[in-house]
């Protein structure tokens, strides 16, 4: 299945995932780890750990600091 990332401030990319693969495969291959950014479905974040099931998604990188 093809997924568009749609990366706030990071651009847009076109990934090709297979059915094992999980939202925290598609952050990793876009560059980013789960500590780093969230994936959100419908405007709703999606756990990392779940398998992939949508075709366009975004994604936004949490804000850190102290």
């Amino acid at each position: 299945m093809r997924v568009t990332v749609d990366v706030a401030g990071g651009g847009t990319h076109e990934i090709t995932v297979g059915p094992d693969e999980r939202y925290a495969d598609l952050l990793d291959a876009v560059g980013l780890s789960p500590q780093e950014a969230t994936v959100l479905l419908d405007g709703r974040p999606v756990p990392e750990d779940r398998f992939v099931n949508a075709e366009h998604v975004r994604v936004l990188r949490l804000v850190r600091g102290g």
